[in-house]
């Protein structure tokens, strides 16, 4: 991997952090001015609808034309588009609209950068550095989560949402002059060595399981976003910067995770690591709710600890089950049957909680997030028992010299 490859790393944590102090803001201007969880929701549709839709076409896009040009065209047009809500704001414009169009605009370029970045690093990185890559992506992504969360928080509360606003379209501008710097070449194909060829077919899962893993990692990192807000400033009263606070805990979660995603990944296999990870988490999140605000940290914290590293597990797992031409298109159907789901499990938690508190809405976000990982760890375990007894039967038969087996 080479030092200009290294270069995708900053601009995956500066798209991260832009992106989320935009949702963050977006999320927090909705339930000062409405307070429900149903506006919030409809927020976080916006975003998913677009990239539902499209994302399986963008994928194919994303393997056909320079996924390094796609990349840098995604990031100039959001920091254009950024830039529409701080000055729309500052112009007087409706503010539920406006937070509504922007957001929707933003997500449809989403749609497009998402399999590109994917297919990108797939590119870029040799299959033998992608356990430690992918690490070292999800450490740059929660890092911007993490800060995006603690220092968004805590200046919007004091300064307004349109700075931050602003520092959202900056954040797209440095993004797409880093990946330019990484150069237009692509890595030669090299002969792998025969273990890596071999690890290689062994990953050769089905994508509609892992799709589905990765797409119920993108549920619940959404709606547990849509919820957090709810019931910290909705029900609890507290303020932006405890929000903020909450979330850091979540993301130093996903660093630790991060951190030792490769000793577990060794010891444990990325696939019981992933269907593992998804189903522990899953059940933790209809705890967060009941406790107050220290045993929700505690509890966030443990959650994002074991879900980090099962979205770098599943993350690994999808970009070697498929061949290199291919991997946009894979991450664009795992990334739209995601955002997909999104939507109907964001409706049913909105309407839910509309109806009774945020306490039900995790139970509802838990409950289908343990059967989706259940089926899909049913269906991978199946087709590995089912590709070793294949294996084994394909073995020559050995006789005895008398003709006994």
């Amino acid at each position: 991997m080479t030092s200009r490859t290294r270069l995708l790393l900053p601009a995956a944590f500066i798209t991260s952090l832009g992106n989320n102090i935009q949702l963050l803001g977006a999320a927090l201007l909705l339930v000062r001015a409405q307070g429900s969880m149903l506006d919030v929701g409809w927020l976080f549709i916006a975003v998913a609808v677009p990239q539902a839709v499209l994302s399986p076409y963008f994928g194919r896009l994303a393997d056909r034309f320079d996924r390094r040009r796609l990349w840098v065209t995604c990031d100039v047009i959001s920091a254009v588009a950024a830039l529409a809500l701080p000055v729309g704001l500052a112009l007087g414009v409706s503010q539920q609209p406006l937070v509504y169009a922007t957001n929707f605009i933003l997500a449809i370029i989403a749609a497009q950068f998402a399999p590109a970045s994917a297919a990108l690093i797939r590119e870029r990185v040799p299959t033998a550095d992608l356990r430690p890559f992918n690490a070292h992506y999800e450490i740059a992504l929660q890092s911007g989560m993490l800060l995006s969360a603690s220092l968004g928080g805590i200046a919007l509360q004091y300064f307004g949402p349109q700075p931050l606003f602003t520092f959202n379209a900056l954040t797209f501008a440095l993004s797409a002059t880093l990946v330019l710097a990484v150069g237009a070449k692509r890595r030669p194909v090299r002969e792998l060595p025969q273990a890596i060829k071999h690890e290689v077919r062994l990953n050769g899962l089905p994508l509609a399981p892992l799709a589905l893993l990765f797409g119920q990692g993108l549920v619940v990192v959404t709606v547990f976003n849509a919820l957090l807000p709810v019931l910290l400033i909705g029900e609890w009263h507290r303020g932006p910067a405890v929000l903020g606070v909450v979330d850091a805990v979540g993301g130093a979660g996903f660093l630790l995770a991060a951190a030792v995603y490769r000793r577990s990944a060794a010891r444990l296999g990325d696939l019981r690591l992933a269907t593992g990870g998804f189903l522990v988490c899953s059940g933790l999140l209809v705890l967060q709710p009941l406790f107050g605000v220290p045993a929700l940290m505690a509890l966030v914290l443990l959650g994002a600890f074991l879900f980090g590293q099962a979205r770098i597990a599943t993350r690994s797992l999808l970009m070697t089950s498929v061949d290199e031409s291919r991997v946009g298109h894979a991450f664009g159907i795992a990334n739209g049957y995601g955002l997909a789901a999104t939507i109907v499990v964001m409706l049913i938690a909105s309407l839910v909680t509309g109806h009774t508190d945020t306490r039900y809405g995790f139970a509802v976000l838990a409950l289908i997030s343990i059967l989706s990982a259940a089926f899909a760890a049913l269906r991978l375990s199946t087709f590995s028992q089912r590709t070793a007894s294949e294996e084994h039967g394909a073995r020559p038969v050995v006789r005895s010299p008398g003709g006994a087996l």
